[in-house]
């Protein structure tokens, strides 16, 4: 908890805006997320924009096992010590450490979950933990798109390492292929976004996430998202399934 001390010197336009945005998330309402897709798929362009809108705290496991971690908060200690170890970190504690975050209050109106769960038991464990508190999953929002779709989303991008600035061959190629448009200087492709490690992780992704999507489908709250529209339509079809 923050110290009183401590918003005595946050400026009195934070403190408004904060107690405005809170105002305002009261009137929303709870909702459980689950995002699910392949690497390239939009997941991470919907996500903020869904977590404003319904005032949803964003839950990214390998983000929260780290904070844990240098917390030193009890599960983050035994996860520690999983991972000096070399071994996984069990479902138990990223469930719990899910479990733990669940309790602040920018997740009182409910969460995004990315990236988890990744199998049918790390899906039981989370919907056991959440029958406890007496909430369920509402949607799991499946970004579908074909994998020949995501290939050329994710071959064609190039990147000028020194300033961050992308390109790509197709939808936004530069002046000169292979060349920055402000410094001259060549471009460059990530290791993972060449076609051979995307093949890869496009069938260990299919391969573990298809038999979770089943168990949420049998419970009738999978939507199927059209990944491959841009953008804005992929929001407008996200803001739909959440009001139906």
């Amino acid at each position: 908890m923050a110290a009183a001390a401590d918003l005595e010197d946050v400026p009195s336009v934070d403190l408004m805006s904060e107690l405005l945005r809170r105002m305002k998330c009261a009137t929303k309402p709870d909702k459980r997320l689950i995002l699910i897709g392949p690497p390239g798929s939009g997941k991470g362009t919907q996500s903020p924009i869904i977590k404003d809108e319904y005032c949803l705290c964003h839950l990214a496991t390998g983000d929260m096992l780290r904070a844990a971690v240098a917390a030193k908060t009890p599960l983050g200690i035994k996860a520690k010590e999983a991972m000096e170890k070399g071994a996984l970190v069990s479902d138990d504690l990223v469930v719990g450490i899910i479990d733990d975050a669940l309790k602040k209050p920018s997740c009182q109106k409910g969460f995004i979950l990315d990236g988890f769960p990744r199998t049918v038991v790390q899906a039981q464990k989370l919907d056991e933990m959440l029958d406890k508190r007496g909430v369920k999953v509402d949607k799991v929002l499946n970004f579908a798109i074909d994998d020949a779709i995501l290939e050329e989303r994710i071959t064609g991008r190039w990147i000028h390492p020194s300033s961050g600035r992308t390109y790509h061959s197709k939808f936004a190629p530069p002046k000169v292929p292979g060349v920055d448009d402000v410094s001259g200087e060549p471009l460059v492709q990530r290791k993972d976004d060449t076609a051979v490690v995307l093949k890869s992780r496009l069938e260990a992704f299919h391969k573990q996430t298809e038999p979770v999507i089943d168990y949420y489908s049998k419970k009738g709250v999978v939507a199927n998202l059209p990944a491959e529209k841009p953008p804005p339509e992929v929001t407008t079809e996200v803001k739909k399934v959440l009001t139906s």
